[in-house]
């Protein structure tokens, strides 16, 4: 390709409004175009780019016994029904009418619609196992889109759906997609690394997600380094100790405690420990009943000394959204904010942590503004309606399987794989006959790779101060050839460009009528793997300039010799390339 006929041009400088190295670099080397927030049109780098990692990700699907498919971007809504997601789902879906007025969706996600294929083709146990993927468009109505192609509304995923007969065959199907997924990155030259995740609105019994370590991850993922225990923060435990003390149930006491709306204030007051107290939080919980979304008060108890999650609060109330409570509807159940507690309230639903019925005599809100209880015992002072694992791990908090100090970092999510077992099958029909005639449920995973955000992470990897610096597998072109205008030059860049594209080597001509400086630039912020400059200065010296992306060392290479010493250069790079790419296998 002649730079003079690319549809793209650099920039000098990134909109102010750019926050992240990749965006950045991405908009000023021409690669993507903003539309609106959190939609991008990709120009014909980016396109070449994303045609790799896609090719990369088919290899490596169709290596584990994929066969590629390709699902519709528009649903009617009854299917969503079906699974009750339409109900569950709330904002960032997107809805609209046809002109019959049926409700349709956008496709966020294809697990509704591979349910339908799999009820109306599979019928027998010997039609599984089967693996299905495709490449298709998904939108997503992100209220905060950010950082480019990091968080975005429309975006292309890899979704793949293993389809088994049993619990063993689906194990093995999230095995195989647990090591092709490093196998991928790995050729993209993204280093990633698991974590076990929340399985959010996709449900099922296990998640992992595959996350690039950077400080400008939205995530934060918890890590020892001892035992190899990752998570995201979301759904990380670590070993929880019952707070030392006493152990003999005291009389229930009420004592006043004037300004003590905080932890903090109560525990200096009463001169305690804040392991000795309980903390309230007021929620209001979306669940869905049915068909219809009821808005339900929470009250979250944990020790003062801890701080609730609240992911793990909404799984554990099953809900599909949750904010803070007001204060007249923390009011309309009872409870006082900053003085709350279970103890007197009314139409809440309780939940609390799994260390509070190990912790006795604990300092709780009297729900009365300037009073506590002191020796607030659960399960004689009050009940639970839910009594599970709600509160968030923290840096430093002992490893659940080790008990050695958890290290916190952050990620951004890469790709995703879960453990759905038959909570599609169930809600869709999705069965088979088995060997004795008995109709089984399908058992199903699902398996994600977002292409886009993908890009993102490697230029954000991959770069210098300079620009771009694209590693071999996925770079657009493998060579930028720059020509410093002269005549001479001219005709001799002329035939090399011919000479390389017949030797099937992927090369983009900067025949431009601009200054050398713009050109070399340019070259480095598209960031080729390599350069090679002709000008009738390298002519005089008998050849063109060779250069690596990565290295400011320049050789001189004779005329006659520039094909053959790029082949044997970008045999290195993939030699390179290969050295660093990991097999990983699964381990619980």
């Amino acid at each position: 390709m002649r730079m003079s006929q690319l549809f793209s041009q650099t920039l000098r400088e990134a909109p102010g409004d750019t926050e992240v190295v990749s965006h950045q670099l991405l908009l000023r080397a021409g690669f993507i175009r903003p539309l609106a927030a959190g939609i991008f049109s990709y120009l014909p780098l980016a396109r070449r780019a994303l045609t790799k990692i896609e090719q990369i990700v088919r290899q490596e699907m169709d290596a584990i016994g994929g066969q590629e498919i390709t699902m519709p971007v528009v649903h009617p809504a009854e299917v969503w029904q079906e699974t009750h997601r339409w109900y569950q789902i709330g904002p960032e879906m997107g809805r609209f009418k046809d002109r019959a007025e049926r409700d349709m969706v956008l496709a966020m996600t294809h697990e509704e619609v591979i349910g339908d294929l799999v009820r109306k083709e599979i019928r027998s146990y010997r039609q599984l196992p089967a693996l299905l993927y495709h490449l298709q468009t998904k939108w997503r109505d992100e209220p905060r889109p950010r950082a480019g192609l990091i968080r975005v509304r429309e975006f292309t995923m890899k979704d793949s759906y293993s389809l088994d007969a049993d619990w063993d065959g689906l194990d093995n199907q999230y095995r195989a997609h647990y090591s092709a997924y490093f196998r991928i990155y790995g050729r993209c030259g993204l280093p990633v690394m698991a974590v076990k995740s929340d399985t959010g609105m996709m449900g099922g019994r296990l998640a992992h997600e595959f996350m690039y370590l950077t400080p400008i991850g939205e995530d934060t993922l918890l890590m020892c380094r001892e035992s190899g225990y990752a998570a995201n923060r979301e759904v990380a435990r670590f070993q929880k100790t019952a707070a030392p003390g006493q152990t003999t149930l005291m009389d229930i006491e009420k004592i006043a405690t004037p300004n003590t709306t905080t932890i903090e204030a109560l525990a200096q007051f009463l001169r305690v420990p804040q392991s000795q107290t309980a903390k309230a939080v007021f929620m209001m919980a979306t669940i869905n009943e049915g068909q219809q979304d009821v808005e339900t008060f929470v009250l979250a108890i944990v020790r003062g000394d801890m701080e609730v999650n609240e992911t793990k609060l909404a799984n554990a109330v099953k809900a599909k959204q949750m904010r803070p409570a007001r204060e007249d509807e923390i009011k309309a159940t009872g409870a006082v904010a900053g003085y709350g507690s279970p103890i007197g309230v009314r139409n809440a639903l309780v939940v609390v942590d799994d260390l509070i019925p190990q912790s006795p005599n604990l300092v709780a809100g009297a729900n009365d503004a300037g009073y506590h209880f002191i020796n607030v015992n659960y399960g004689r002072d009050y009940q639970a309606d839910i009594v599970a694992d709600i509160v968030a791990a923290q840096e430093g908090d002992p490893c659940p399987i080790c008990g050695k100090p958890l290290e916190a970092t952050r990620g951004v999510e890469v790709g995703n794989i879960f453990k759905l077992g038959t909570r599609y099958s169930d809600s869709l029909g999705c069965t088979f006959l088995d060997k004795e005639g008995k109709s089984q449920p399908v058992i199903m995973g699902s398996y994600g790779i977002g292409i886009g955000r993908l890009l993102a992470c490697v230029a954000e990897e991959h770069h210098d101060d300079k620009g771009l610096m694209w590693p071999v597998s996925v770079a657009p072109y493998h060579v930028y050839l720059v020509l410093i205008p002269d005549e001479a030059a001219r005709a001799a860049a002329e035939e090399l460009y011919t000479a390389l594209r017949a030797a099937q080597i992927e090369v983009l001509y900067d025949d431009r009528d601009e200054r050398a400086g713009v050109k070399f630039n340019d070259a480095d912020l598209i960031g080729l793997p390599l350069r090679i400059t002709l000008s009738k200065k390298s002519l005089e010296k008998g050849g063109v300039e060779l250069k690596r992306r990565d290295s400011g060392e320049i050789d001189l290479v004779p005329l006659a010799e520039v094909v053959t010493r790029l082949q044997t250069e970008l045999r290195d790079l993939w030699t390179e390339l290969d050295a660093q790419i990991r097999t990983v296998e699964y381990r619980d």
